[in-house]
């Protein structure tokens, strides 16, 4: 991965030089990772105008949750435990010789910024913007293959959940549950906060685990991830609880798996995101559900669990091949309880077969 991580530097490097600055710093910890193979815990990345350089305010440790440093990178470690790594990288690019700098002003704090301006007074900063995070957005087939793995975790610890006792427990177990099967079946960890919602909690999209049990009857929705060499997928499923399913939750369930197979169908290089956002929940307003869906039917994932693209109504832009994106609509009937269906899919062009789908529990409405 060494070369794959030297050609990310330097597509780096050539568009800051483009934009007139001659060094760049790099401290979002994903951004880190991605260009460096590793990110240890406050580690930033330097580019130029000499040798690239990782500022590190104590020794790597190698922690599978950071990644490994690329072995061709020059690492240098702070002084004391309490030096800032980014003003550090300042006084290190103004001593090289460069005048200028690129940084990321979303990443920094306003006393960062100042500091680094008082460390290195001579040295113009300038913003890169999201400049990174665009680069992150078409992902190589390792970082699908990494992408593949995470889902196949993530299946086989809901899975396996599925084939438990359910009725009497509460969310908070379930949830705690299905992380330590997570890691159980090789993940670095849980790729985001593990969300389980029964009876009228279910079908929220960002619900806290309560202690409020399981009961018959109830619908139960769980989403969950797991992040493998930092690399993380989602999923989300609902399943009824005990009995069959009522007339009400058929029709819903129903009309949430149309909607989700409309945005999945919808995924293809050169579609421009809102219209997979509207194919989505253009099925969900058409049946009167429109008023309190979700701001956006889904995103990128990587690195981080939301990352660009938006799929979302005002978002701007067009997917390409080889993004992983979610889909993931869903209802919520206050009182009563809800519906959400959520997978991580890779967006293939249709000679290679269309959107490759890469968490496969089955949507099947279940009766656990």
């Amino acid at each position: 991965m060494s070369e794959v991580h030297a050609v990310r530097r330097g597509l780096l490097r050539d568009r800051c030089a483009a934009a007139g600055a001659a060094a760049a710093l790099v401290s979002r910890p994903a951004n880190v990772r991605y260009l460096a193979g590793g990110a240890p815990p406050g580690a930033v990345l330097l580019l130029g105008p000499g040798e690239d350089v990782l500022l590190c305010p104590r020794a790597p440790v190698g922690e599978a949750a950071h990644g490994r440093p690329d072995e061709a990178l020059r690492v240098d470690l702070l002084p004391g435990p309490d030096g800032d790594p980014v003003v550090a990288a300042a006084g290190l690019a103004a001593a090289s010789g460069a005048e200028s700098l690129a940084v990321e002003e979303h990443d920094l704090t306003v006393a960062r910024h100042r500091a680094m301006a008082q460390a290195a007074p001579r040295l113009a900063l300038a913003d890169m913007g999201g400049t990174v995070e665009q680069l992150r957005i078409v992902k190589d087939e390792e970082e699908i293959g990494c992408l593949r793995i995470a889902a196949e975790i993530t299946d086989q610890a809901l899975g396996e959940l599925l084939e438990s006792i359910l009725v009497g427990r509460t969310e908070r177990h379930l949830a705690l549950e299905l992380e330590r099967r997570l890691v159980d079946h090789g993940a670095d960890g849980p790729a985001f906060a593990t969300s389980v919602g029964t009876g009228p909690n279910s079908g929220q999209g960002r619900h806290r685990p309560s202690d409020r049990r399981v009961e018959e009857g109830d619908f139960l929705s769980v989403r969950l991830g797991a992040s493998y060499r930092g690399y993380r997928c989602e999923i989300g499923r609902t399943f009824v609880i005990g009995t069959a399913p009522a007339e009400w939750q058929i029709e819903l369930y129903d009309l949430v798996f149309a909607a989700q197979r409309a945005g999945r169908e919808a995924l293809a290089p050169g579609a421009a995101y809102r219209e997979v956002d509207r194919a989505a929940r253009q099925t969900l307003e058409t049946a009167g559900y429109g008023e309190g869906l979700q701001p956006r039917t889904g995103h990128g994932v990587g690195l981080e669990i939301e990352e660009d693209p938006q799929l979302a109504p005002t978002a701007m832009g067009k997917l390409d091949a080889c993004v992983p994106v979610t889909v993931e609509p869903g209802v919520h009937l206050p009182g009563r309880g809800g519906v959400r269906i959520d997978d991580t899919l890779v967006v293939r062009p249709e000679a290679d077969g269309g959107p490759e789908l890469l968490t496969m529990t089955t949507k099947e409405l279940l009766a656990l």
